[in-house]
């Protein structure tokens, strides 16, 4: 297991079956990191920190307070890596269309918000000059993006995600960072989702096959650690 804190949702005979199976060892963060801020847009949050029902009235991909708890601790993730000087990207879900490509219409056809600044940044988590804008139209930050050159540029060898979602956006980033060579960690109390169960069980299987698992807090000291 990967830190303390830990999802509750897993029951303690299907964790020992993945033990058994191998999964879940931790491979260590490396020395060169970077961090992702996935989709911390007023979309998925809302403009209020309200109820999750609530805050699907303005839009429907908004998780509305489970959103907002993250994004506290995603503001003091960024302080850390501004501190220590890391690069820092934001990935963002760009404006659809009926013309962008993909699946999105047939499949979730809300994803393409409407509304009075649904794709802006949530001012708590957004980017400052020098920071990395990532515009996509998929779930993964790498796919059809120039994210991966610049992690490569950068001599990057480890990834840091945040943000959201943890079964969506999240999860595809990080299989693609892991697939792409990438010591990964995820901050697990920075991502959020629509449900408790669904985050819950997603960074179960990425601590499992893709990702350590870490803290905000464990996140900051790791980054203060750093020569």
């Amino acid at each position: 297991m990967s830190s303390s804190w830990w999802p509750t949702a897993i029951a303690a005979a299907d964790e020992t079956l993945y033990e058994r199976a191998g999964f879940g060892r931790v491979s260590g963060l490396g020395v060169r990191p970077a961090l992702l801020v996935i989709d911390v847009q007023y979309r998925t949050v809302g403009h209020e920190r309200v109820p999750i029902a609530d805050a699907m009235t303005e839009f429907p991909t908004a998780t509305g307070d489970r959103g907002w708890t993250a994004v506290e601790r995603i503001a003091r993730l960024l302080t850390a890596a501004r501190a220590a000087g890391i690069p820092v990207f934001h990935p963002h879900v760009a404006p659809k269309t009926k013309l962008t490509a993909g699946g999105y219409a047939g499949k979730t056809p809300t994803l393409a918000s409407t509304g009075a600044g649904a794709y802006d940044f949530v001012a708590e988590a957004a980017p400052h000059d020098g920071e990395v804008l990532i515009a996509k139209d998929h779930p993964s930050a790498f796919f059809a993006t120039g994210l991966l050159t610049h992690l490569v540029q950068r001599g990057v060898d480890t990834v840091l995600l945040a943000g959201a979602t943890t079964s969506g956006c999240v999860r595809a980033s990080a299989v693609d960072a892991f697939s792409a060579g990438f010591r990964v960690g995820v901050v697990g109390d920075a991502v959020f989702d629509r449900l408790d169960v669904v985050h819950e069980v997603a960074l179960f299987d990425l601590a499992s096959k893709y990702a350590d698992l870490l803290t905000t807090e464990a996140a900051g000291a790791y980054l203060g650690g750093l020569a």
